[in-house]
């Protein structure tokens, strides 16, 4: 349990750090307006904090920077949260007015906007597949044997796909089937699709339409694709302009993984939701182990569409960014309510 005194002067020490990048000492905090303690009291509380495993002491430095734990204490007890500044607030109002019709866009212009009001590196994680549901299932003709089918997710998401039609196969018979999927799938995650259609569709589908088994190849080519979180990502290069990563072979490590969307998604896999702040070495990826993680999920009817996350050094803003996340996603959520109306 830290005294008042010293809970002051580690959030003086980070606040500092953050700003700098640089070691601090006893005499920068003792010039600070809100701290009124000497330089020789303030060493005292900084060894002390040294002790506790708050501190670290780099080289032979007089200053001192923050250890994880330091910085978990931070944000744990610290940060000012709930305060998003009159600048960036015009921002992210200005992003909600902007006209944007479809899904990809808001998290394409979502990523951008993050990374340039953080100058951290943004990744924008689309709706899982788990929470991913059909919403509405249309069947195009062109011909006699091709169509194109449009798949409709509750997430906005909309994809086009042409398939074949074999030969033989009616469209009035394809009619009748768009109908009944329509009535038994809307509402169905999409890993679920190709049970529901081969058990559920596919025996009430045989009595109305000949062929059935075919029609339900046909129907699962379509609509039983792997649907994979889509990435957004977003200043990427900003990591060079860290100090922390001036060393080129950390910072090709950490690029390098960036453009792995396996592993990215990896690293979001375990968010129990809200906001979450991974430090350092909580990271479960050993190439941002010098590097803070800070996510938001963004909902839907109670149900998590996706995530948004902010990489950037351990010595990171994070009420900033805290705040931003928090407050960008719950505005994409109440965004994502509009439309589902």
């Amino acid at each position: 349990m830290l005294s008042e005194r010293q809970r002051m002067i580690l959030n003086a020490i980070i606040d500092d750090y953050i700003r700098s990048a640089e070691p601090v000492g006893s005499r920068s905090i003792s010039k600070r307006g809100d701290v009124s303690f000497s330089p020789a009291t303030i060493r005292n509380e900084m060894a002390d904090l040294e002790e506790m495993g708050l501190l670290e002491q780099p080289h032979t430095s007089a200053g001192r920077i923050p250890s994880i734990k330091g910085y978990r204490y931070y944000v744990d007890h610290l940060v000012t949260l709930g305060v998003v500044g009159d600048g960036d607030a015009r921002k992210l109002r200005q992003f909600f007015m902007e006209k944007m019709n479809h899904w990809e866009g808001i998290m394409e212009h979502a990523a951008t906007i993050f990374s340039q009001m953080t100058n951290y590196t943004s990744i924008v994680l689309g709706p899982e597949m788990f929470n991913t549901t059909l919403k509405h299932f249309q069947l195009v003709p062109i011909n006699d044997v091709s169509a194109v089918a449009i798949i409709v997710a509750n997430t906005g998401h909309v994809e086009h796909r042409t398939i074949t039609i074999p030969e033989g196969i009616s469209m009035d018979d394809m009619t009748k089937t768009v109908n009944l999927l329509n009535e038994r799938l809307t509402g169905i995650p999409f890993f679920k699709l190709k049970s529901v259609l081969h058990n559920e569709v596919g025996k009430e589908l045989s009595r109305y339409v000949e062929r059935c088994e075919e029609i339900l190849s046909v129907v699962e080519q379509a609509i039983a694709e792997e649907h994979d979180p889509k990435v957004y990502l977003s200043g990427a290069s900003n990591m060079l302009t860290q100090p922390e990563f001036k060393d080129v072979d950390k910072a090709k490590t950490i690029l390098g993984m960036l453009e792995e969307t396996p592993l990215l998604v990896q690293l979001f896999q375990s968010n129990p939701g809200g906001i979450q702040v991974k430090i350092g070495t909580e990271n479960s990826h050993e190439a941002i182990n010098q590097c803070s993680l800070i996510t938001a999920t963004y909902t839907y009817d109670g149900q998590s569409l996706g995530t948004i996350g902010i990489l950037g050094p351990t010595r990171m803003e994070y009420g900033k960014v805290i705040n931003l996340l928090d407050y960008l996603s719950k505005d994409i959520s109440q965004l994502m309510s509009r439309w589902h109306k």
